[in-house]
């Protein structure tokens, strides 16, 4: 198991959120102003800081929440990959804004006057991408430890985990709160799953943010599947074996997410499958076989 290719490949805004995350992190730190972060329920019944509420959604008050935090992020990028960067804008705004919703919901009913009662950062989005995570990744490796059995997910478990208890229940609040939110977004409430931003939209926020996303690797030159052969050989090859057909049956989301999921492109691994007659072995080879051209 892994989250595909190294670096921000086909994931822009996983990439904008993370660099923003430590942007803000690093502004208030620097300010001395982390230990100010966080909700209250004077901060939002009282005082009304809504500035707050803002910048709970990106900044950690914390280095050690920080680290484990964008670690998350990062690994998570493999959603993105999975759905597109349209869709999992969506899941970001939807399990952030549900999970501030129930945040202030749960001030209002303690009314606690203890400050900053909940940590700050984006508890929501982290731990709404542990449901994807449990339901969808496979677990590729098991082993022992002392006689104790874990899988290549056991790590990014143990990463949630000591984020979720890194401020005892000032963390562990928030992520429940993004547990529930990622619930909600799985069970398709309001039908959020098929919900995506106009392209123009889209496409306008992707650039004004980092217009580096942008220049993104240039596509693999095509090339015939045979290989790249002369005129002469091309035309005995063409005798004697015929070329591949495409296969006319629609490839399954499971196959397309499973190849999304390693790094590649959604329409090269969609073709890629068609002319693999489904099969997401060779699928596989075609697209690694493109790639080294």
């Amino acid at each position: 198991m892994n989250g595909g290719p190294s670096g921000f490949h086909n994931a822009p805004v996983t990439k904008a959120f993370v660099i923003t995350s430590a942007l803000f992190t690093v502004f208030f730190g620097i300010q001395g102003r982390s230990s100010k972060l966080g909700l209250s329920y004077q901060d939002i019944f009282e005082k009304f800081r809504i500035w707050k509420l803002i910048m709970s959604t990106f900044a950690f008050s914390s280095t050690p929440e920080l680290m484990f935090g964008l670690y998350l992020l990062y690994y998570f990028r493999v959603f993105e990959r999975q759905i597109g960067s349209n869709k999992y804008s969506v899941f970001l705004l939807f399990s952030g804004s549900v999970s501030l919703l129930l945040e202030v919901f749960l001030l209002s009913l303690l009314k606690d006057t203890t400050t900053n009662l909940l940590t700050s950062g984006p508890y929501g989005l982290i731990f709404a991408s542990f449901i994807p995570f449990y339901l969808d990744i496979p677990v590729s490796t098991r082993f022992r430890v002392f006689g104790v059995n874990f899988s290549d997910k056991s790590f990014i478990y143990l990463a949630g985990v000591q984020l979720l208890l890194s401020s005892w229940k000032r963390s562990i609040f928030p992520g429940i709160c993004g547990i529930i939110a990622g619930s909600l977004y799985r069970l398709n409430i309001l039908g959020i799953r098929k919900a995506k931003f106009p392209e123009l939209v889209a496409s306008f926020f992707s650039r004004l943010s980092f217009p580096s996303f942008s220049n993104s690797p240039p596509p693999a030159p095509s090339r015939n599947i045979v290989g790249t052969i002369s005129p002469n050989a091309g035309r005995r090859a063409e005798r004697s074996q015929p070329a591949p057909v495409a296969s006319s049956v629609e490839p399954s989301e499971e196959a397309i997410a499973t190849l999304v999921s390693m790094g590649f492109d959604r329409n090269a691994a969609r073709q890629a499958l068609m002319h693999a007659r489904n099969d997401v072995n060779s699928a596989t080879n075609i697209l690694l076989e493109a790639q080294s051209h």
